[in-house]
């Protein structure tokens, strides 16, 4: 798909963030996070749009081709390439955190089961965890980290709404998982938001270990 960029957008930057996405999908599909297509990333481009993944790409092999630019709306500009079903849930967060430039979503298998497990509560709460600090504004273990479970379904204005009265309730919101999906993530760029996600993938498999032996 050919992709018509804004006069106002500079090409090597869109090229520098695509390639910035791509080799960040490719490490993690190569660690097994993004099975069957799944997954969707994204990045910042300015405060009117982002570069995003186009829906249904092999997340192992994607290169610049495998990006597209959307407004913040979620809407394709310059291509008729689509993006992903859950693009209203990264522009969401780029509307919300002006500083926040990079989304990761990911399908882990302990994301995955953490979800289904932790659906019933509504919330992961973690404490305890030295790895929490690795949370931007995380600055002891002795806190509370409170990682949402959100219902799923293909209504995605319904999970829009879910994330909205979230924030709206005045609670800190790093990340969340959706039931029987995996997890949404962000950060101020990839080096951040890669280390949220990796930190999360442990504290959550520490929260299943638990579960396990504890039964």
């Amino acid at each position: 798909m050919s992709q018509v960029l804004p006069d106002t957008i500079s090409p090597a930057l869109f090229a520098e963030r695509s390639d910035a996405i791509a080799d960040a999908a490719r490490e993690l599909a190569a660690a097994g996070w993004t099975p069957a297509t799944s997954s969707n990333f994204s990045m910042r481009i300015d405060g009117d749009h982002a570069a995003i993944t186009i829906s249904g790409r092999d997340k192992g092999k994607l290169g610049r081709d495998d990006i597209m630019l959307i407004d913040m709306s979620g809407k394709a500009v310059g291509t008729s390439a689509r993006p992903s079903a859950e693009t209203e849930l990264h522009t969401q967060i780029y509307r919300r955190y002006p500083d926040i430039n990079v989304v990761l979503h990911t399908h882990s298998r302990t994301q995955s089961v953490a979800s289904r497990l932790f659906a019933k509560d509504g919330v992961v709460k973690l404490e305890g965890w030295e790895l929490q600090k690795a949370i931007a504004g995380q600055t002891t273990h002795d806190a509370e980290l409170a990682i949402p479970v959100f219902p799923n379904t293909q209504h995605m204005p319904e999970l829009v709404a879910q994330v909205d009265a979230w924030l709206d309730s005045g609670r800190p919101l790093h990340a969340y998982l959706i039931n029987g999906h995996g997890i949404y993530t962000w950060g101020r760029d990839m080096a951040e938001t890669r280390r949220h996600l990796e930190a999360l993938e442990f504290l959550l498999g520490c929260e299943l270990d638990l579960r396990r032996l504890s039964a």
